[in-house]
């Protein structure tokens, strides 16, 4: 009997010390969240499932073209995922022709998939604060990001995490590539 009861204390230690590392994990070091629509196309597409990165940013900064996941701030339990273009204390202006200029200069990048019709609230200079970012999707028509109001500038303490791993679907399986 002496046996059988430590045997069930035994597994039961066990399933719980499992459950706090696996809460832990979740909560500081990395969580799964899944793509919904195509904002990020063709970098992310609809139902690609990614793991995030939670702890980089306790180390260092975010830096520019990173993919970041962030909370809509009008909408509980949602989160947008999308591309950092604008770092703090920067301006972004993006013209009539869809050219995206940081401190007046043109950003060569080539992660849009087209060119933007709408550079919406960057029609006008937008000078970022000492802790805001501007953030775009890929698909730069089809996404709402840091150009619509309801998104607007990212502060970093907004910042959930670092899109990192992609675990869906298995053809696509593999770290995602920032730079």
């Amino acid at each position: 009997m002496k046996n059988v009861i430590r045997e069930v204390i035994s597994t039961v230690l066990y399933i719980l010390v499992v459950l706090v590392a696996v809460y832990l994990f979740i909560a500081f070091v990395g969580q799964r969240t899944g793509v919904r629509g195509s904002s990020m196309e063709p970098t992310l597409s609809d139902r690609d499932n990614l793991i995030v990165d939670k702890i980089s940013y306790r180390f260092h900064d975010p830096e520019r073209y990173d993919i970041i996941v962030f909370p809509f701030q009008y909408e509980e339990n949602v989160f947008y995922i999308k591309r950092i273009i604008g770092l703090p204390g920067e301006t972004v202006y993006i013209d009539e022709n869809g050219g995206i200029f940081i401190n007046g200069e043109l950003l060569q990048e080539n992660y849009g998939k087209e060119v933007i019709l709408s550079a919406g609230r960057a029609a006008e200079t937008i000078t970022l604060g000492s802790d805001e970012y501007f953030v775009l999707g890929d698909n730069r028509n089809n996404s709402s990001d840091s150009r619509d109001p309801s998104v607007g500038n990212i502060k970093r303490n907004q910042i959930v995490g670092r899109a990192w791993v992609r675990i869906w679907p298995f053809s696509k399986f593999g770290v995602l590539k920032h730079q």
